[in-house]
């Protein structure tokens, strides 16, 4: 590698690392997300604040710049590049465990914005045209990769869950190319803005739309089926009376809140493709040629 593909690579793994941090420092920061951590307060959590979040946020920006780094050397899409980036992924969790005194804080989106950093540099060091939905593609064919070298453990709170009630979780999303990203998500994002909302309420609506389908196993821990049933149902209805920055959109999403805080169920889920949401759609702004 040359000097000057050097400095681009390293230019280019800057400033997706960037991205990715801010992307994860506005979500946390997007107010008001029920029973959630953002600028109000904890939400439903108790281990869990702003401050708290955000020097986790800026602790993996290491991580992201390593793994688009990875990315830009492949030749291809395979199990070596798979292989590397988990073991960047889980090196950069004990640095966020070290930073949070154990607290785990990232640890769902080390995995969905970490697909999500190196499938972007991929796309942009070896293609001229740069989609969302280019990106998700090569997010699922990284996902669907087994990785060899991932130690035994004990299931987590999300593999409980889906063996428990059945459902796909963060790593189905991931195979599947963030479809709630893809098919939610961004396309609220989008039709919000073109209706002249402030970016705040574009980003919350976002938001809802995703609640409002993802079967959040962050929820379904904590508050089971009818908790997730409960999440979705209220999301939706935000939607339905004319969003977050409707008059009645903020009646219901209060009501959404309150009902959330009565059980204790926190849509970590929906909050770690939120993230993922306004990375891709920062992306495809800069580097569309």
């Amino acid at each position: 590698m040359n000097l000057a593909h050097l400095q681009t690579s390293f230019s280019l793994s800057h400033s997706l690392a960037t991205l990715a941090v801010e992307s994860l420092i506005d979500e946390v920061n997007l107010t008001p997300k029920p029973a959630l951590v953002d600028r109000r307060g904890s939400g439903a959590h108790t281990d869990l604040t702003l401050p708290l979040m955000e020097q986790s946020a800026r602790s993996l920006f290491p991580m992201f710049e390593a793994m688009a780094l990875e990315a830009m050397q492949a030749s291809c899409i395979d199990r070596d590049l798979r292989e590397k980036v988990g073991e960047i992924g889980r090196n950069g969790e004990q640095q966020m465990l070290l930073v949070t005194h154990g607290i785990n804080t990232h640890r769902g989106a080390i995995w969905a914005m970490g697909l999500s950093v190196t499938a972007s540099a991929f796309v942009i060091h070896n293609n001229d045209c740069i989609s969302a939905r280019e990106i998700c593609e090569i997010v699922a064919e990284i996902a669907q990769i087994e990785d060899r070298f991932i130690p035994q453990q004990k299931l987590s709170h999300g593999q409980q869950v889906q063996k428990k009630y059945g459902v796909q979780g963060a790593k189905y999303q991931a195979q599947m190319g963030f479809p709630v990203v893809m098919n939610q998500g961004l396309p609220q994002l989008y039709r919000s803005r073109a209706y002249g909302m402030r970016e705040q309420f574009a980003q919350l609506d976002a938001f809802f739309a995703m609640m409002a389908e993802l079967e959040d196993t962050c929820v379904l821990y904590r508050s089971g089926e009818l908790g997730l049933k409960r999440m979705q149902a209220g999301a939706q209805q935000i939607l339905d009376v004319g969003g977050s920055s409707s008059l009645a959109g903020r009646r219901k999403l209060n009501e959404l809140e309150a009902d959330l805080l009565k059980i204790k169920a926190s849509a970590g889920g929906v909050a770690d493709l939120l993230a993922v949401t306004l990375f891709l759609d920062r992306v495809a702004q800069n580097y569309q040629q």
